[in-house]
């Protein structure tokens, strides 16, 4: 009776264990269909957010793509129509531009105001591309005022990050500049020597020009004329001299 037992024991304990396989198979199973499901779903979510974000980036750009950052404008402006006419001013003043009421969107200070005399910058939204590209044309004329573009915190990090990068071109002798937030560089040119050509001496020196050199050579085939039909007609006299 014991063996009996013992061995039923033994069968069920095998098919305990059978069972319990195929249990946590199936839940197994069960389990890797869902999180391909999850994470089908995490990836279609991940590439909506990517999506999204440049989609606000965009919007960023295009909002901030006419204005510029005015530093170095001296504040005491009691209303935005002191700070138009300020601006106006200095831009005519300093810069050689003359701008017109209709080319301002908007104009203000940026921060709370200042205790010391340093003043505060200032954001000045164009209603055009065009005047706001002739304005960082002309930036570099200006002693007093330094004018930038308009970037967000994003963009002004990654062009910190760059400018390492960018004196190390320049260092080398490439052309490198900023554009947004890449990195643009293209291979420096040498300088062109100026070479000047030196003056060839021609072995003919006496050249005559085109005329002169068909009316000279008319006149020695007139010359070797007349000299053929003379030997021809010495030819012929003596022929018959010889004859008589």
């Amino acid at each position: 009776m014991d063996e009996q037992f013992q061995l039923l024991f033994e069968k069920m304990k095998i098919e305990m264990q059978n069972q319990a396989v195929s249990i946590s198979n199936t839940i197994m199973d069960r389990i890797d269909e869902k999180l391909k499901l999850v994470l089908e779903e995490n990836k279609k979510l991940i590439f909506k957010v990517e999506n999204l974000e440049k989609k606000i980036e965009f919007l960023e750009r295009d909002k901030k793509g006419n204005n510029i950052i005015i530093y170095g404008l001296k504040e005491g402006e009691k209303s935005t129509r002191e700070l138009i006419e300020n601006a106006k001013n200095k831009f005519q003043k300093e810069l050689n531009l003359v701008l017109e009421d209709y080319d301002i969107n908007k104009i203000y200070r940026i921060g709370k105001p200042n205790k010391g005399d340093k003043p505060r910058p200032v954001l000045l939204s164009f209603t055009c591309g065009w005047k706001k590209n002739e304005v960082l044309k002309n930036r570099k004329k200006s002693k007093e005022l330094f004018v930038a573009e308009d970037f967000s915190k994003e963009i002004l990090e990654k062009r910190k990050a760059l400018l390492p990068q960018l004196i190390e071109e320049r260092n080398k002798g490439n052309i490198a500049y900023l554009k947004f937030d890449k990195l643009v560089v293209k291979e420096g040119t040498k300088p062109k020597e100026n070479r000047k050509r030196e003056l060839s001496v021609s072995p003919l020196t006496n050249v005559q020009p085109k005329k002169q050199q068909t009316a000279s050579f008319s006149r020695n085939n007139r010359a070797n004329a007349f000299d053929l039909m003379r030997n021809r007609s010495n030819s012929l006299t003596t022929y018959l001299t010889d004859k008589k």
